[in-house]
């Protein structure tokens, strides 16, 4: 049976890089002191709908209905729960979830309509939280190795902007702004003229000096200025908006090397506090991680000898490495071995456990090694 269109399973390699991925997201969010928190993947469709039900990522929500007929929804992003769980939490309060959410919208590139998203959030926030976020972002980047550029803008920026040029649909237009990473320009230049706003087209291509004279640019330079502490250069990209309507201040993304976008986030407010977050793609990292996951494992071949295996296989384990037991025939073995990437398989006979010496045979070059019972207890192998 095949899979729903835009979901997918994830077998062996790439499961493997996948949760290679959360493990160091996980354990970089928790050395920031970000506690981790799960929240329902079903809410009440209103309260999944929130305050900008206009929203595109809004309007793509997966709807549903329980046995007593409430209209429910599959969460499409974590950061609205935040006006549930950060009720009466001491600020700043920061946390980081790492799980699923759903888009029922067109299957394409690496947007799936089930994907894993890490987010990372500070509520109660000034603009040094939003470095500290993206320092946390970057050194996630730099172990995964990960080439990347931080785009900055400023969504009140933005507004000025379009109250300076006496633009009505300003949300509109922010959004038609928000699509020319994916949109051509001539193709934004005639959405926009359609709402009398094309001449936001040539002010976004202006050079960064000219923004100074916005008060909301000095948001811009404090965030260059906190990122300096910890050696992290951006780039000034003013038609950068975002596609949500909630933010309202500093806004990021983050490009590597594929069309798509890998890390998003920026300010928006919670209960009247200022908060800030980010969000990382687990799929869209796995598209451009440059690390081979090379995760060793050991096969105890059993030839008769079921107890003495077992304890092979559990003393492996105490020291860290990964094993298991085959009860079966020796070619057997050796092929689910290399159906599995198993590296290294050990024959565990009469004859082995008389002399107290084991055969190894390392499944990469075929190289056979003999090693005492002794070393291999201690997880020399």
């Amino acid at each position: 049976m095949e899979t729903v269109k835009g979901f997918k399973d994830k077998l062996g390699k790439e499961a493997e890089k996948a949760a290679f991925i959360r493990e160091v997201v996980r354990q970089t969010f928790e050395r920031y002191n970000f506690q981790e928190i799960e929240t329902p993947i079903i809410e009440y469709e209103e309260f999944v709908k929130g305050e900008n039900p206009n929203d595109e990522a809004v309007s793509d929500i997966f709807r549903l209905q329980d046995r007593g007929k409430r209209n429910l929804a599959l969460r499409y992003e974590f950061t609205f729960q935040l006006k549930r769980v950060a009720k009466n939490q001491k600020l700043p309060f920061k946390r980081f979830q790492i799980g699923p959410v759903f888009r029922d919208e067109p299957v394409q590139g690496n947007r799936l309509r089930q994907f894993t998203q890490c987010d990372i959030d500070t509520i109660g926030a000034t603009i040094k939280d939003q470095a500290e976020i993206l320092a946390a972002t970057t050194e996630i980047l730099d172990a995964l190795k990960v080439e990347s550029t931080i785009l900055i803008s400023n969504r009140s920026l933005l507004n000025e902007i379009l109250e300076e040029q006496k633009i009505k649909e300003k949300g509109k237009a922010i959004r038609e702004l928000d699509k020319l990473d994916k949109l051509s320009e001539k193709e934004v230049y005639e959405n926009l003229k359609k709402i009398n706003a094309e001449k936001l087209l040539e002010i976004v291509k202006k050079k960064e000096d000219f923004f100074k004279k916005y008060p909301s640019y000095s948001e811009i330079e404090e965030l260059k200025k906190c990122l300096g502490y910890y050696g992290i250069k951006t780039k000034f990209q003013p038609s950068l908006a975002r596609g949500l309507g909630y933010y309202v201040g500093n806004v990021w993304e983050i490009k590597s090397n594929i069309k798509e976008t890998i890390c998003a986030g920026g300010t928006y407010l919670i209960d009247g506090n200022v908060s800030t977050g980010i969000t990382l793609g687990i799929e869209r990292l796995m598209a451009v991680l440059n690390i081979k996951i090379d995760i060793e494992k050991i096969l105890v071949v059993s030839l008769d000898e079921d107890k003495k295996s077992i304890e092979i296989a559990k003393k492996l384990r105490k020291f860290g490495k990964n094993a298991s037991v085959y009860f079966g025939k020796p070619t057997k073995a050796l092929e689910y071995a290399n159906s599995y990437g198993i590296k290294k398989v050990i024959f565990v006979g009469k004859k082995e456990v008389e002399k107290k010496k084991i055969k190894v045979k390392n499944m990469l070059t075929g190289e056979e090694i003999t090693l005492t019972i002794e070393k291999i207890d201690k997880g020399k192998i």
